[in-house]
């Protein structure tokens, strides 16, 4: 086999990357239907923060353009990230990268300007905790699919 040819793409990789992009997915619905101030959508999670709707839609809005740029790194670096896992690009790793940063700035944000009314931090904390477990599991697996040259 040629240095640095593909080698066959085991269908475990198949599995991972499109579980990839479905979770990923989600999040960039999520952030969808947040930046567009989707009030059915928001209302179910301003229920489970004990907070009105218009009291999420004016946290969100009142964050700064630079925690809106990041939190746009963090959503859209992860989907392109699964995309690219998919394609067997190694810029994949990049993504997630470029991801991981949005995700520690936007998550430093969270908690120090948490939604009015917040006082029980522990599901914010718990779900930070699944995204950034997920997220580098991503980042390490992508890795070790470029080291085995299943990636190129």
């Amino acid at each position: 086999m040629p240095n640095g040819a593909r080698v066959p793409t085991p269908t475990m990789f198949w599995i991972v990357a499109v579980l990839s992009l479905i979770w990923n997915g989600f999040g960039a619905f999520d952030y969808l239907q947040t930046q567009t101030g989707n009030r059915d959508y928001l209302a179910s999670m301003a229920q489970a923060s004990n907070v009105t709707v218009d009291e999420l839609i004016a946290h969100v809005r009142a964050m700064p353009w630079w925690g809106h740029a990041f939190w746009a790194l963090g959503v859209w670096g992860s989907v392109a990230g699964s995309l690219l896992l998919l394609a067997r690009s190694r810029f994949a790793l990049h993504a997630f990268l470029v991801s991981l940063v949005g995700l520690i700035v936007t998550s430093i944000l969270g908690f120090v300007d948490p939604l009015p009314g917040q006082t029980d931090m522990t599901m914010p904390i718990v779900f930070t905790m699944i995204l950034f477990a997920v997220l580098i599991a991503l980042v390490l697996y992508t890795r070790k699919m470029i080291a085995r040259r299943v990636i190129a």
